[in-house]
């Protein structure tokens, strides 16, 4: 058994509680017990103690959109022109990066950010994965390096028809292929999505054939909607339907499937995402840094759509996510007093929704029977913190480097900012070195 404690607890969930001087006990993969740390520590004197030291004790933070390949770009000099709008961006950097990747830089692309996600107290990732000259056996790969730093993820592989039919083919063969391993598996840190890119890189052909696919497996789908006008213009002119009402027609739409961004959606796709259960996933930081707009979360939101939220690759810290998706709803709303209960939504109720229902079990709560992932942060709040005040505190008071321990299905990855059973120099290394030999390929 393992003990956290000496901290101050607070579980989330539906009953919110703050407990002073509080403990967390977890039974292997699952919390067993909450309360005082010296009743538990009391009455469990064999189990291994993890000092909090008076810091907050919480639930690990959930990534609802995420893309570990896109770790490479990072100070990469694409040798395009400077872009002028989201596809210049597509077809200058992520066109380009993604044609590029090997297996090696597949599974460091992703061991890197995955330990920066165990540093700012990321336990669960929803990725959405991209190699086209490398589709074969991807997904496998990225599981892997998930297994290696015990990062509960989910993983699909984004269709499209832009590199071709026999591509397009195999990123098919490898989402169902997935799936069906994950469903054989039974892994509650592992779990499999079917990939679609967005719809202005699907054909209607394409669509009908991923469709068929993803009923063999009863998986939902991950796809971008309406991130860039220039998915509604394409939608438009394919089939006069905007974004959200072709993927409808296409029976795409549901509560297993994630609709990451919906930047350019309108009432009626608003309504058709409530009725259909659809839970969205907003990233407020790769919106901006694209420039294609803000997406109408609090419209959503408001209408009863469950939008989560993601950082898009942009960052590992869903901390830092949450304080930019604040900030720019107020921004775009030219209204500071919208958002304050709204983005705490996404994060701490929605993002657990989606991700327990993918996974199975109980996440983003400290209570008996939840999955163990647990997180102690740096913070002792210098004014009283309350069940009522908790997310100003975190708002204005944490960012991920505040995490000092964290604790995933009930291992310790890291302990006193120390990763553990995970080399960090060997790693960004290695990664380093196989960056430089990717850099040398794009031309």
């Amino acid at each position: 058994m393992l003990l956290v404690g000496n901290g101050l607890v607070l579980t989330m969930g539906d009953e919110q509680k703050v407990i002073a001087d509080g403990a967390v006990l977890v039974d292997g993969a699952v919390i067993k017990e909450i309360g005082a740390t010296g009743e538990l520590r009391r009455r469990h004197p064999e189990a291994e103690f993890v000092d909090a030291g008076g810091k907050l004790i919480m639930p690990g933070q959930i990534n609802a959109h995420m893309h570990l390949y896109s770790t490479f770009a990072r100070g990469m000099d694409t040798k395009s022109a400077p872009p002028k709008n989201f596809l210049d961006i597509l077809n200058g950097l992520w066109w380009k990066l993604d044609k590029l990747l090997n297996k090696e830089d597949i599974y460091y692309s992703a061991l890197v950010p995955l330990m920066e996600c165990i540093k700012t107290g990321t336990t669960t990732i929803i990725d959405h994965h991209a190699s086209p000259y490398a589709v074969k056996g991807s997904l496998n790969t990225l599981a892997d390096a998930a297994r290696e730093a015990g990062v509960r993820a989910a993983f699909c592989y984004e269709v499209s028809d832009r590199d071709g039919e026999a591509v397009t083919r195999e990123g098919i063969e490898e989402n169902s292929a997935f799936l069906s391993a994950c469903r054989s598996a039974a892994d509650p840190m592992v779990a499999g999505l079917f990939g679609l890119h967005a719809s202005f890189t699907l054909s209607d052909a394409t669509l009908k054939q991923c469709v068929e696919a993803a009923a063999a497996t009863d998986a939902g789908f991950h796809i971008h909607v309406a991130e860039g006008r220039e998915d509604l213009q394409d939608s438009l002119n394919r089939s006069g339907m905007r974004v959200v009402e072709r993927l409808h027609h296409f029976g795409i739409l549901g509560p297993k499937t994630i609709a990451a961004h919906c930047v350019h959606v309108n009432d009626r796709e608003i309504d058709l995402l409530r009725e259909t259960g659809t839970p969205v996933v907003h990233n407020p930081e790769s919106n901006m840094g694209n420039a294609v707009g803000a997406a109408p979360v609090l419209k959503m939101l408001a209408a009863g759509v469950k939008v989560g939220l993601g950082t898009d690759g942009y960052t590992c810290d869903m901390f830092e996510s949450a304080k930019v998706a604040d900030i720019l709803q107020k921004h775009t709303a030219g209204d500071p007093s919208v958002a304050w209960a709204e983005v705490p939504q996404m994060l701490y109720r929605n993002n657990p929704a989606i991700a327990s229902a993918l996974f199975g079990g109980t996440l983003g709560v400290l209570q008996p029977g939840a999955w163990a992932d647990i997180i102690v942060v740096d913070y002792t709040p210098p004014t009283p913190l309350t069940a009522a005040n908790w997310s100003g505190h975190l708002h204005f008071g944490v960012l991920g480097r505040c995490v000092e321990t964290t604790i995933i299905n009930g291992r310790i990855r890291m302990l006193n900012r120390r990763l553990i059973d995970l080399d960090e120099r060997a790693i960004n290394a290695r990664a380093r070195e196989l960056a430089a030999r990717l850099w040398e390929r794009v031309k």
